[in-house]
């Protein structure tokens, strides 16, 4: 294993493992390679937040200090989203996006979400059509059950990463070609923004049942 790819494993195990990609890179590895590879900046993590900074400065043996106000301010906090069952109409358009398949359903009947497996990444809720996918706080795990957790959540991703590349293989029609050049990148606002307005519609079909 070569120095870089060692550096990487270690900021990789320091990251929350969310597969988010509110740091702009697909996923914790990917963000993990960039700092050590193209010099990304440090304060990315948003599920991290300020604990992860310190630990990755700390690796780096650089000093994050000033990056700490500015991050805390949009630190997200641990969640996981739940489908509104009276609303979901079985569109399967929230299962591929899942970084963990979290999601599980089949065409037409109605969809839930394994708590433990899911990540709080909030992909699925802009890619929903009838908006029926909420965010639920939750209690961060800490210390070993945070850790376990992690290694999960890396496992399934990799998994689902895996089972991509493998239909992209199997599967050479116009659809999976889209899919494997992989969607259009969105800024991190305008990501925020799809979600916020997506939640705004949710409450107000609520409002009307």
């Amino acid at each position: 294993m070569s120095n870089s790819d060692s550096q990487i494993n270690a900021i990789d195990a320091l990251l929350p493992q969310t597969q988010c990609e509110l740091c702009e890179y697909p996923g914790c590895r990917p963000y993990a390679k960039a700092i050590i590879e193209e010099n990304a900046p440090l304060n990315r993590c948003l599920p991290g937040g300020v604990p992860t900074l310190r630990a990755i400065g700390k690796y780096l043996e650089k000093d994050t200090e000033h990056l700490e106000d500015d991050l805390k301010k949009i630190t997200k906090a641990p969640s996981i989203v739940i489908i509104d069952e009276s609303l979901c109409i079985g569109c399967t358009k929230c299962l591929p996006v899942c970084p963990t398949d979290a999601i599980i359903g089949r065409s037409k009947r109605m969809h839930t979400v394994i708590a433990d497996a899911c990540t709080g990444c909030e992909l699925c809720i802009p890619a929903c059509p009838m908006d029926c996918i909420d965010i639920h706080p939750i209690q961060a795990k800490t210390g070993e059950d945070a850790k376990t957790q992690q290694n999960i959540w890396r496992t399934r991703f990799d998994n689902h990463q895996t089972r991509d590349k493998r239909r992209s293989k199997d599967h050479r029609s116009k659809h999976q070609s889209m899919k494997k050049s992989g969607p259009k990148k969105t800024s991190l606002k305008a990501r925020q923004d799809a979600i916020q307005a997506a939640l705004a519609r949710m409450q107000e079909k609520k409002k009307e049942l």
